[in-house]
């Protein structure tokens, strides 16, 4: 299934602001890798990172909001979520954290039909209560120096606590260079984030196998676990996978 056999009418009451839905696929990053999954792709974001491989979902310069996005009702997007068979559901975006009170009903509606939610955050907002008792797994990704801001704008100390406090956190970072590896291990001592995954930058096959040698070596010597891209190895950049 891909993008396009979602159809998010606009006439629909104003609640949730939807980028995409698909499924059945596969994570392909962090700890759920490989787990067949479907994913709502939330509209937004707080940041304005370089190299961000959704800017469809937010960067509003490039893209057409009105075209891109839709806003669902809670009660119509949870069902379409329930009609993919999966158990695992990955609520991403642009940044999902943004509309986390809108969540709610659809959180609940999803949890309570036996299905685990994991989020896809750039750990920049906090959880509410409400909404972080569906959550199974916070899969956190601060954003480093090369993705253009600074770090008062992306790295929120409060924030990283309060996730990491919440022992439903991974916290995985984006790698472009093999230097970043010293900037993530001065953010984990700073923050004292534990279950560290990292991966590479990459939106291609070969760039992700390239990447993968040069981060591995330095992830083992530092005790962290490395993800790769397995949709990017599989269907390269094709969005809806």
């Amino acid at each position: 299934m891909t993008t396009t056999d979602v159809i998010l009418s606009p006439t629909r009451p104003q609640n949730v602001l939807v980028c995409e839905v698909f499924g059945p696929t596969i994570q392909g990053e962090g700890p759920s890798a490989g787990q067949l999954a479907s994913f709502l792709r939330l509209g937004d974001c707080n940041l304005a990172c370089d190299s961000c491989d959704t800017p469809y979902s937010w960067n509003w310069k490039r893209y057409s909001r009105a075209e891109q996005t839709n806003r669902m009702p809670a009660e119509t997007l949870a069902a379409e979520l329930l009609r993919h068979p999966t158990k695992l559901v990955i609520i991403t975006g642009g940044e999902p954290m943004m509309q986390q009170t809108q969540l709610i009903p659809v959180a609940g509606r999803l949890t309570g039909a036996g299905r685990r939610i994991e989020i896809e955050t750039n750990g920049t907002i906090a959880p509410d209560p409400a909404f972080d008792r569906h959550v199974s797994l916070y899969v956190v990704s601060p954003k480093l120096a090369h993705m253009g801001m600074p770090a008062s704008r992306r790295i929120k100390p409060a924030v990283l606590k309060a996730f990491q406090e919440s022992g439903r956190a991974v916290f995985k970072f984006v790698l472009d260079t093999p230097a970043d590896v010293e900037e993530v291990a001065a953010l984990q001592d700073e923050h004292g984030l534990e279950r560290v995954w990292v991966m590479p930058q990459a939106t291609t096959a070969a760039a992700v196998i390239a990447g993968l040698r040069a981060i591995a070596g330095p992830a083992i010597d530092r005790g962290w676990n490395v993800s790769g891209r397995l949709h990017t190895l599989i269907w390269e950049d094709e969005r809806g996978r």
